[in-house]
């Protein structure tokens, strides 16, 4: 079953969080994950802070959790703890 990673952001400092950004992207590539939706127009309902939402396909719960807890995207982790508020959300899918 597929799950995603469902990432609500709010940039603080734009400079900083492109390096998490340069780092990330092939590491979620490597562990097969697929960009479905990266920033782009929104319009936030039912509260508001966060103007980037990231969606990432991949084509399991383990595959998921597993690309998140690995030592490589950690790392890069590194260059988001202060340059970015975030809220990241890992779910099963139903199919």
């Amino acid at each position: 079953m597929k799950a995603y990673w469902v990432v609500r952001g709010h940039i603080l400092d734009h400079k900083e969080y492109n390096k998490y950004i340069n780092l990330a992207g092939p590491i979620i590539k490597k562990y097969d994950g697929t960009f479905l939706s990266r920033g782009g127009k929104q319009v936030e309902r039912e509260g508001s802070g966060f103007e980037r939402t990231v969606l990432i396909e991949f084509q399991s719960f383990e595959k998921a959790i597993f690309c998140y807890n690995s030592d490589e995207y950690q790392e890069a982790l590194e260059f988001v703890k202060s340059s970015a508020k975030r809220l990241v959300v890992i779910v099963e899918g139903l199919h």
